[in-house]
């Protein structure tokens, strides 16, 4: 076995670990941990503005 051998038999190990990871993230057993995942940064109740923020509660009687 030379060098190029090696190099086509991890070019091809890769390929099908690839195919492997495409296989299973579209894979339907996925999808509703996936759906929950992507709504996970609409989520967050600490934007600007929101009075129900714990930081604004915590600083509001720091204030004089």
């Amino acid at each position: 076995m030379d060098l190029n051998d090696l190099r086509i038999l991890i070019t091809v190990l890769s390929f099908i670990v690839f195919a492997g990871i495409v296989y299973w993230a579209y894979s339907g057993r996925q999808r509703a941990r996936f759906e929950e995942a992507s709504r996970l940064p609409f989520a967050d109740s600490d934007l600007p503005g929101d009075s129900a923020s714990p930081a604004k509660k915590n600083n509001a009687g720091d204030r004089p």
